[in-house]
C-alpha cells in the first residue's frame, strides 16, 4: 500500500470521528498553546533585562561601601557580594586611598570617585528635587555609559567650576520650562547656601544604570564635596572601567585582594563590595531561564494529559474499525499497511493539536503584556518574543507525542488476525 494512500486513510478515520477527536485535540493545543505562551513572555522578559543591563556596560565595574555576602547569585566575579539577609557589616565609606590602589591595579583603564547626595535645584521661581553626583571631571566622560544629547561631559578643565551636566528628564521635565545648554540655575540642600551652576550637557534619556538614573545632577566632585557637606577624601562609590570586556573577572579578583589587603580587612569584616554589570547580567539571565524551564515544565504536564487522550482515542478507533481491518487484511494488506494508517491518524491528531496550540498561544502572548499592563499599570514594562525555533519545536514535539500515544494500538491493529476481525461484533 502506498503512503499516500495510507495518508488518506488515517485522515478519513480523523474526519469520520469529529467529535472524539477534537476533544482529543484541545488536550494537546491546551498543552502547546499553555508553553509556547510561557516560553515566549519569559523570552521577552530575559530580552527587557539583557536590553537594560547592557546599557551598563560590559566593562564595568563598581565598588560600593558595606558588604553582603550574596544571595541572589548577583556577585561581582569575585568574592564580592550582593544581596543577603543572613550577613552584612556595617558600611564605612570608601576613600580617595582606595582609587589610587585601584588605579595600580593591571587592566584598569579608567578610575571614577563618586560623591552623591540629595538636594534640590531652582530653575525660574520653580523648586524641585533631584539627585546630586559628584565626579572626577578627569575620567568621568570615559566611564560613563550615558550618551550625551547636545552640549558636552565635564573635562579636567572643569574641576573647580561651577558647571554641571543634566539627565535627560530634569532638562525636560521638572520644570514647566524646559531647561537648555547655558541656562544658570541653583542647587541646595537643607541648612547649606545654596550654589548657583551653569548648565553645560544634557545627556539624552535612559532607565537607568551604574552611577546614575534619570533624574541625575552630575557636577564636579569639589562642588559636591562643598553642597553636600562631605568629608575631603571620603566617596559613596568608585566606578571602574577595565581595558577591555575580557578582564573584568580578573579586575574584580585583584580589585578584592588588593582592598582587603589595603582596608585592613578580611572575611566577615570585609567593608565593600565589587560587582561587575557582566556577572550581575549573567545571573539575571540565569534566574529567568530556570523560572522559564519551571513554569514550561508545569505546562507540559497538560500535554502527557493529552497524549494519555490520544491514546484512549486510538484503541477505540481500533475497535470501531476492527472490521474495516479485517477487510483489508483480506484483500492484501500488511501489517506494517495497518500500522501506518493508525500511527497517521495519531501523528495527525497531534499536528493538529500542535499548530492551533501555536496559534492559540502566540495570540496569548501577543495580548496578556498589553493586558497586564493596562490593569496594572506597567507601561511598556513587559513585551513577548517568539523565536521560529520554539514553533518549529512544538509542532515536532506534537507529533511526536501524537505517534508515540499511538503507538501500542497501532501495534495492535497490525496484529490483528483477518478471520477473527471479521467476526468482530
Amino acid at each position: 500500500m502506498r503512503l499516500k494512500k495510507s495518508f488518506k486513510l488515517a485522515m478519513n478515520i480523523l474526519v469520520h470521528s469529529k467529535l472524539r477527536s477534537w476533544l482529543t485535540i484541545l488536550g494537546i493545543v491546551i498543552g502547546v498553546a499553555a508553553i509556547v505562551a510561557i516560553v515566549s513572555i519569559g523570552e521577552g522578559a530575559q530580552a527587557s533585562v539583557n536590553s537594560r543591563l547592557s546599557g551598563l556596560g560590559a566593562d564595568i565595574i563598581t565598588v560600593s561601601p558595606g558588604f553582603e555576602r550574596a544571595s541572589f547569585g548577583f556577585r561581582g566575579g569575585g568574592e564580592g557580594g550582593g544581596r543577603d539577609s543572613a550577613t552584612s557589616t556595617t558600611a564605612k565609606n570608601l576613600t580617595i586611598r582606595d582609587v589610587q590602589v585601584i588605579k595600580n591595579i593591571e587592566g584598569v583603564a579608567f578610575v571614577n570617585g563618586i560623591v552623591s547626595g540629595r538636594g534640590t535645584m531652582t530653575y525660574l521661581a520653580q523648586t524641585g528635587s533631584v539627585s546630586i553626583q559628584g565626579v572626577d571631571t578627569n575620567s568621568w566622560s570615559r566611564v560613563t555609559t550615558s550618551e550625551l544629547d547636545s552640549g558636552r561631559f565635564l573635562g579636567p578643565g572643569d574641576l573647580n567650576e561651577n558647571v554641571i551636566v543634566l539627565s535627560n528628564r530634569i532638562a525636560t521635565s521638572l520644570f514647566k520650562k524646559q531647561i537648555g545648554l547655558n541656562m544658570m540655575v541653583q542647587i541646595n540642600i537643607p541648612n547649606v547656601a545654596g550654589r548657583t551652576f551653569k548648565v553645560v550637557g544634557i545627556l539624552k534619556s535612559t532607565s537607568g544604570g551604574f552611577g546614575g538614573g534619570d533624574n541625575t545632577v552630575y557636577m564636579p566632585i569639589s562642588a559636591a564635596r562643598a553642597i553636600l557637606n562631605n568629608g575631603n577624601d571620603k566617596l559613596d562609590s568608585i566606578t571602574i572601567k577595565t581595558s577591555s570586556a575580557d578582564v573584568v573577572d580578573q579586575v574584580v579578583n585583584t580589585t578584592n585582594d588588593r582592598l582587603t589587603l589595603s582596608r585592613h580587612v578580611a572575611g566577615n569584616k570585609k567593608d565593600f563590595t565589587v560587582t561587575s554589570a557582566q556577572a550581575i547580567q549573567a545571573n539575571v539571565q540565569s534566574i529567568t531561564q530556570t523560572f522559564t524551564i519551571f513554569l514550561a515544565a508545569i505546562a507540559a504536564v497538560s500535554l502527557l494529559v493529552g497524549a494519555v487522550g490520544i491514546a484512549n482515542t486510538m484503541f477505540t478507533s481500533v475497535l470501531e474499525k476492527t472490521k474495516e481491518i479485517g477487510v483489508m487484511k483480506a484483500i492484501g494488506a500488511k501489517n506494517s499497511d495497518i500500522m501506518t494508517i493508525f500511527l497517521l491518524n495519531s501523528g495527525l491528531v497531534g499536528l493538529v493539536g500542535g499548530v492551533l496550540g501555536i496559534v492559540l498561544g502566540s495570540s496569548i502572548s501577543f495580548f496578556l503584556p498589553s493586558l497586564i499592563s493596562l490593569n496594572v499599570g506597567i507601561a511598556g514594562g513587559l513585551k513577548t518574543v517568539i523565536p521560529v525555533s520554539l514553533l518549529v519545536e512544538a509542532i515536532v514535539v506534537s507529533v511526536m507525542i501524537g505517534m508515540i500515544a499511538g503507538a501500542i494500538p497501532a501495534y495492535r491493529a497490525s496484529k490483528l488476525k483477518p478471520v477473527d476481525a471479521l467476526r468482530y461484533e
